[in-house]
């Protein structure tokens, strides 16, 4: 039976705090705007912008609404958005990128991630995804994010894959669990030796 490993990108495939870099660029903005973090907050609560999680094709969309609320101007715009992929994507998780790379010979890799609209791009080209998971199950192009059931079956369906044919990584225990009910066995990465530990058991069987 073919084996699968599923895997979270933010704190799995790149190190990044996922909790923290949201308030490090409120915090950021603000301090170039004259703005206190709550302020950023409110004004952005306020703009109306399109949900980047659950939807495709309207990052141009966001950006504009995002620098009139913070009373930005284009170029200022073009930093920010350049900060906030910085922010987004973190650095490589070298260790556990390569450690997939050496399964591609035992078992299929795909990629289900919370994204934002446009993370495809960017971490194509900052990271070559596609040279090793396929396929690549974001949550903004997919319409649903986890830990909602619908994530998890059609990353599924895309995989050609049941549940007990795959391994879930993720750094949260949320979808996790969520991947759990859904009949997936799932590991919680906390640090690369024990998930690649839990990788290496189940693909062993």
């Amino acid at each position: 039976m073919e084996q699968w490993i599923l895997y979270d990108v933010g704190g799995v495939l790149e190190l990044v705090d996922d909790d923290r870099w949201p308030d490090v660029l409120r915090e950021t903005w603000g301090a170039r705007f004259g703005l206190t973090v709550d302020e950023v907050r409110t004004r952005l609560r306020d703009a109306d912008l399109p949900d980047t999680a659950l939807r495709t094709g309207v990052a141009d969309e966001y950006w504009r609404k995002l620098g009139a609320a913070l009373g930005a101007t284009p170029t200022e715009v073009v930093t920010m958005h350049a900060e906030f992929w910085d922010a987004y994507c973190g650095v490589a998780n070298v260790e556990l990128l390569e450690h997939a790379r050496s399964l591609r010979d035992r078992a299929k890799l795909a990629i289900l991630s919370n994204s934002g609209d446009g993370a495809r791009e960017e971490e194509e080209r900052r990271f070559g995804f596609s040279s090793v998971f396929d396929p690549i199950c974001y949550s903004h192009e997919q319409g649903v994010a986890k830990p909602d059931p619908g994530a998890y079956t059609t990353a599924l369906a895309r995989m050609g894959a049941s549940p007990e044919q795959v391994l879930f990584v993720d750094d949260n225990e949320g979808p996790v669990l969520g991947a759990e009910r859904c009949g997936i066995r799932a590991v919680l990465h906390v640090r690369n030796e024990e998930t690649i530990a839990a990788i290496e058991g189940f693909l062993a069987g």
